[in-house]
């Protein structure tokens, strides 16, 4: 999957302090969020293909190291993050 530049960019100014903030935790965890959630729905017709589930496992576990560091560094932040359903994270 690639995802345009104004997808991107949409991402970023939702979920970041702005659209060029692409370094934010938060603008991150939603970039990976929407490429998980691609890849979830790849593996459920292609459950065969392997490099797209180590991909997938190697995304989760980037997303879930920036959550715990939010956790780390600002709590508000990260039950902001969490708050957003549409990014589809659960504690």
């Amino acid at each position: 999957m690639h995802l345009s530049a104004e997808e991107k960019q949409q991402i970023f100014e939702t979920y970041g302090q702005g659209k060029n903030d692409t370094g934010s935790p938060e603008s991150q965890i939603a970039l990976f969020s929407v490429r998980i959630k691609h890849l979830t729905e790849h593996l459920k017709q292609n459950h065969k293909d392997h490099a797209t589930e180590r991909a997938l496992k190697m995304l989760v576990g980037q997303r879930r190291s920036l959550l715990d560091y939010l956790i780390r560094k600002d709590i508000n932040r990260y039950r902001a993050i969490i708050a957003k359903k549409e990014l589809g994270i659960r504690k």
